[in-house]
């Protein structure tokens, strides 16, 4: 059985990543930010709750995030899965440990600079949450050259699929995404070090190129690694 967590910094592909991996290999993927952002949509009680935090670029608390999750893993009764933007605590490592073990974590690496550039430029559409991104990066970071196109829209500001707006999400704002990082690497680094711990297999990616030379190499170390078949 397959039960993956894929790891990294707000920005670095998480949520593109682990569809392509849902698409490609059929592992299920879990991500708490959708799970919340339909709760947001939807205005409820757990909704509002979440949007402050979100807008404010802090973390959901725990019991709220494990609560989610759990519910979601009962849902689909499944084992094949890969788990997205969770968990970001040992708490919530903890909780998840309960009730699920994880045999490896794909962790996306990319520089900070790169993050901030590529994130203040990231656009989805209102309607049906598809991501674009309106700036090209070619650009050497110590050894690592990043060379990430634009996923620009046919027409500007449009979404390809639906016709509906594109906009940037309050948390992609300069400020916030400062925000957000500070809070990854406080938070990362006791989780990172608690699965490692744990003898968890770590697949560790540099994400400097386009979305499909990426995935080749994710899809690469996980036969390599885990022996999962692709």
């Amino acid at each position: 059985m397959t039960e993956l967590i894929i790891f990294g910094p707000p920005g670095s592909g998480k949520g593109t990543y682990s569809k392509e991996l849902e698409r490609l290999i059929g592992i299920k993927r879990i991500s708490t930010g959708d799970i919340f952002r339909k709760e947001i949509e939807k205005n409820t009680k757990l909704g509002q709750a979440i949007k402050k935090y979100v807008e404010s670029g802090a973390l959901v608390p725990d019991d709220i995030v494990i609560k989610v999750v759990e519910k979601e893993l009962k849902r689909i009764r499944k084992k094949n899965f890969i788990l997205d933007g969770f968990p970001r605590t040992i708490e919530q490592a903890k909780a998840l440990d309960k009730i699920v073990k994880i045999k490896g974590i794909i962790l996306l690496r990319m520089d900070e600079r790169i993050l901030i550039k590529k994130l203040a430029g990231r656009r989805v559409c209102i309607n049906c949450g598809k991501p674009y991104n309106v700036v090209s990066i070619d650009e050497v970071v110590g050894k690592v050259h990043y060379v990430l196109p634009a996923i620009k829209p046919k027409k500007r500001g449009i979404c390809d699929v639906c016709g509906s707006k594109l906009i940037q999400r309050k948390d992609d704002k300069p400020s916030v995404i400062k925000k957000r990082l500070e809070v990854y690497k406080k938070q990362s680094r006791p989780v990172l070090r608690y699965y490692r711990k744990k003898g968890v297999t770590f697949i560790n990616v540099t994400v400097n190129r386009d979305i499909e030379t990426v995935t080749k190499r994710i899809l690469s170390l996980l036969k390599r690694r885990m022996k999962i078949k692709v």
